[in-house]
């Protein structure tokens, strides 16, 4: 396991996700964004889904996903669905 894991929702199987999108330290996550490193992913991963969206943005948050506020957790699932139909 790298440094992506001590972040809240990144286990190991998220965080092999993100190096194979060439984003390997939580700096670069935080740089990248939760939208676009999940793009990245969907890109790889058609099964990408909005609890993983979501996951990477409370990780960059510092909180479980489950503790965004609901301005943010709207906003995702207006992302999701543009992207994802």
């Amino acid at each position: 396991m790298g440094e992506l894991t001590t972040l809240p929702n990144i286990a190991e199987k998220l965080e092999k996700q993100l190096v194979d999108v060439g984003i390997t330290t939580i700096e670069q996550l935080k740089e990248t964004g939760s939208r676009e490193a999940w793009l990245r992913i969907l890109a790889k991963d058609s099964s990408a889904c909005i609890m993983r969206l979501s996951s990477l943005e409370g990780a960059i948050q510092g909180v479980r996903w489950h503790y965004l506020d609901d301005d943010t957790k709207k906003s995702l699932r207006a992302f999701y669905k543009e992207h994802k139909g």
